[in-house]
């Protein structure tokens, strides 16, 4: 299922991308991006957390050039005030971050809000307020890319919210090429990936195979 803010689909099936500098093999944020939208990937989230305001700012306002010039959703995650200034697509939060409610009282009616949750109980949640445009549902395997984050929730949270919440969603959190099928197998039409895609020596070649695992489920 597609979002829409406006008149624009927004979360489709297939990759989403997430920038990780730490893990880019010295390479820039920029270039990662670049090369994600060379591989057709359509909807690139930046999350930094160990940078400045200012150096995520300037980061931010080359993205949002990249992504606009190409069509493709830009989201920041975690700063509403940033995904403000340099006009992103959308802000992703956290649980533990501003409400929803508060966030879209902040970015307006035209942006998208993604939420991350954990649980069933935070899923539904997510459903019944109107701020929720999208859900992450993850993680879904371990993960050190976070050095914040929650236990892994596994395949069957993600069943769950297949099954029972009607919000977009993207699995997420130590996905890779070797468990990506498991992931779609259990219903999952859009993934996200860190490290794999950005810690790629050969980012297209790795988005290109990762794109093979959706016309081949595991059930």
């Amino acid at each position: 299922m597609a979002i829409k803010r406006g008149m624009e689909p927004i979360l489709e099936g297939g990759i989403y991308g997430i920038t990780a500098e730490e893990y880019s093999l010295g390479r820039s944020n920029i270039e990662v991006v670049a090369r994600m939208i060379g591989s057709g990937i359509r909807v690139i989230q930046y999350r930094e957390k160990g940078k400045s305001m200012g150096q995520k700012y300037r980061e931010c306002l080359k993205i949002r050039e990249l992504t606009a010039k190409a069509g493709v959703t830009f989201i920041i995650n975690d700063h509403a005030d940033l995904a403000l200034l340099v006009g992103a697509d959308g802000v992703h939060i956290g649980q533990d971050d501003l409400p929803p409610q508060k966030v879209r009282y902040l970015v307006g009616d035209q942006m998208i809000i993604g939420l991350s949750t954990h649980s069933p109980e935070q899923a539904l949640a997510a459903e019944e307020s109107s701020a929720v445009d999208y859900i992450g549902v993850g993680p879904i395997f371990p993960t050190s890319t976070k050095k914040d984050v929650c236990d892994a929730v596994g395949l069957e949270y993600l069943e769950y919210a297949v099954k029972n919440i009607s919000l977009p969603q993207v699995a997420i959190g130590g996905i890779k090429e070797h468990n990506i099928a498991a992931v779609i197998g259990r219903g999952a039409r859009c993934v996200a990936l860190v490290t794999e895609i950005a810690g790629a020596e050969d980012i297209e070649a790795k988005v290109c195979a990762l794109k093979e695992s959706f016309s081949h489920k595991e059930v």
